[in-house]
């Protein structure tokens, strides 16, 4: 029987990352299928509700003000086309809506009425909802997403504490933290991950998966990203990591949260059909369909079905 572990040190995990590949990859190959058996594929969608205009700083993000980039920022969407866009997902084999707002912080305003109708909306269309709102102080707000069906709460770590300060200085690492416990506290699930491709070490990507892993529970889903970088925000000239590198932050994932769902994120547009095989082999079980993912692009739905099909993966 698998052994469910919150307190690994970091140098245990480092340990596991630091395996020799392939033996890090039968492992948590082996590990998955032990948790998840069927060869399923979680198919997701996200919807950025509220684009742009953000405050915050993030040093990879084209939605901040803070630097020029070419996205069309626009307010928050009216609920006739968040569900127009719901039902367009649902058709497209998606069982989960994820609503995105760019927001530094959720707090109880008209914004945040018309998401809660937005999601019992949704719900009624037999999809399962989660959101990404920014952070969570106020526990009333965590009570009254669950009451009205959101099913978890996403809020990424993004890198390790010691690297934050180089890509985010607007807001502090221990109130993602403080958010995640908030959500654990609220018996919100949440999902939370990070991103791969920053400017990071090895160091601060094995901090990272201590971090994520040291909750007091693991989170629903742990969304990994590969950068992809935006002509205008400081990480514009960053270079793509290698399939390697996300293939080893995978696998160890797996390894440390055997029952999470590891979401193979941001970045599939840079991997071709037999990177992201592996990556499916070590353990991730979940992508985003739809062509963009709030900011950057995504695969087209009719390639990931091919890709799928061709492995012989069901959608859930």
């Amino acid at each position: 029987m698998l052994e469910i572990r919150t307190n690994r040190t970091v140098e245990e995990v480092a340990t596991i990352y630091n395996k020799p590949l392939i033996l890090l990859l039968r492992e948590a190959a082996n590990i998955h299928q032990e948790t998840f058996p069927e060869a399923e594929m979680k198919i997701n969608t996200l919807i950025s509700v509220k684009t742009g205009r953000c405050t915050e700083d993030c040093a990879y993000c084209a939605q901040s003000s803070k630097y020029k980039t070419d996205i069309e920022p626009h307010k928050l969407l009216d609920k006739e086309e968040v569900i127009g866009l719901a039902i367009k997902a649902k058709e497209n084999g998606a069982t989960r809506v994820c609503l995105s707002a760019s927001w530094r912080e959720v707090k109880e305003d008209k914004d945040f009425e018309k998401i809660l109708e937005m999601t019992q909306e949704i719900k009624n269309l037999g999809l399962n909802v989660c959101c990404t709102l920014g952070i969570v102080k106020d526990k009333e707000i965590i009570k009254k997403l669950k009451d009205k069906g959101i099913s978890a709460f996403n809020h990424n770590v993004d890198t390790s504490e010691d690297f934050y300060k180089n890509i985010i200085t607007s807001h502090k690492y221990s109130e993602r933290l403080e958010t995640i416990n908030n959500l654990i506290d609220g018996g919100l699930d949440h999902c939370c991950g990070g991103i791969v491709g920053l400017g990071e070490s090895n160091e601060d990507r094995i901090k990272m998966l201590h971090t994520i892993s040291s909750f007091k529970k693991h989170p629903y889903s742990v969304p990994l990203n590969i950068l992809v970088p935006i002509k205008g925000t400081p990480l514009e000239n960053n270079k793509i990591i290698d399939v390697w590198e996300m293939v080893r932050m995978i696998a160890t994932a797996r390894i440390l949260m055997p029952k999470s769902i590891i979401c193979l994120a941001a970045g599939r547009l840079e991997l071709n059909d037999e990177a992201q095989t592996l990556c499916f082999v070590a353990g991730a079980n979940s992508i985003f369909f739809g062509e963009k993912l709030l900011t950057t692009k995504n695969n087209s739905i009719d390639k990931d079905k091919e890709l799928l099909n061709k492995l012989g993966f069901t959608m859930v």
